[in-house]
């Protein structure tokens, strides 16, 4: 067994207090390759935040769990080695487990250094849920590594996360699912959902700018969980913003994404200001880093070296997520 100790790693536990104090979130990104690694360890390093690198079970199959174990401590020893080099504080980073549906994957990945995890047992009964929860939150808090639940079911499509529809969370479920489970987060269902078609055009309505405005998410849902669980960690995965320019870059260089509506911004800067704690940010890098690559080969039809198409990538994530963290969350100068 590795300890996410001995590879440089933090759990959540420390950067949630100080977010709950600090009203912001701690941004949570997600990474499959090496390039993906470099542009969240910049952004964050140069903006001062914490931050939460995510594997999913895609990624894991992928990219090989051991080989993502090592990138996790790669991204701490690159880190420290560019924080002493530019003169910047060092960054606290923690290694999670994105929607793990089973105690078999998050035994796993805690014995290979992950320092945090979820088991998304939403798919499941309430009770069912519960017991699958606690079942990690015991062997997990044996090696304190902090664990994060769900309750409410998200719609959309991401790696092996499928949903038709979405469930709203029942606050009135929270406080037994927190106190039956011991769990450190919890990530609700209050409108948010995953993949990059979150709403379609014509589930928005238009402003005077002729730009789509779609439902606002259901802050009254997280003002009630708030009063039930008072000072706890809530978490808001599907929070991407499906950038209008990115998806343009992408269609006017091959593309043929349809037209789709993200999370907006100012809804998720309220919610980093309230009890959420963490939001979860995967569709966004995609669209960027694809709109770079489609951008690059269009531009330069005889490049084929993957360093010449990954780099301005890399600068596109780069410049994304320091928008997050200044702009959107709240995080930047938080570390």
């Amino acid at each position: 067994m590795v300890s996410y100790k001995d590879l440089g790693l933090v759990n959540t536990r420390e950067m949630f207090k100080k977010a709950k104090e600090g009203k912001y979130a701690v941004p949570a990104y997600n990474f499959n390759n090496m390039e993906q690694i470099q542009a969240i360890i910049t952004a964050c390093l140069e903006t001062q935040s914490p931050v939460i690198l995510q594997v999913s079970s895609g990624a894991r199959k992928y990219a090989d769990q051991t080989l993502l174990r090592y990138m996790g401590q790669g991204a701490v020893e690159m880190m420290k080695a560019h924080a002493a080099e530019k003169g910047l504080k060092e960054i606290p980073i923690a290694l999670h487990l994105d929607h793990g549906d089973t105690f078999e994957l998050c035994k796993s990945c805690i014995d290979s250094g992950f320092s945090s995890v979820m088991i998304d047992g939403s798919h499941h009964s309430f009770e069912d849920n519960i017991a699958l929860t606690k079942q990690v939150v015991e062997y997990a808090h044996q090696h304190d590594v902090t664990v994060e639940g769900e309750l409410g079911v998200l719609a959309g499509i991401e790696d092996d996360v499928v949903a038709a529809k979405s469930v709203y969370t029942q606050p009135e479920e929270v406080v037994e699912f927190v106190e039956k489970t011991g769990v450190d987060s919890l990530a609700i269902s209050i409108g948010t959902s995953h993949g990059a078609n979150k709403f379609k055009p014509e589930q928005c309505t238009k402003n005077e700018e002729g730009v789509y405005i779609p439902p606002e998410l259901r802050f009254d849902i997280l003002e009630e969980i708030e009063k039930q669980i008072p000072g706890f960690v809530i978490v808001l995965h599907g929070s991407s913003s499906v950038p209008i320019e990115a998806v343009k870059i992408i269609n006017e260089n091959g593309g043929a994404l349809k037209d789709s509506v993200g999370i907006p911004e100012a809804q998720l800067r309220k919610a980093s200001q309230s009890s959420v704690c963490k939001v979860n940010i995967d569709s966004d890098g995609r669209l960027w880093m694809t709109a770079a690559i489609r951008k690059h080969f269009i531009e330069n039809p005889t490049h084929f070296d993957p360093r010449q198409y990954l780099g301005p990538a890399r600068v596109a994530l780069i410049e994304m997520y320091k928008h997050k963290n200044e702009n959107v969350l709240g995080s930047a100068g938080k570390a």
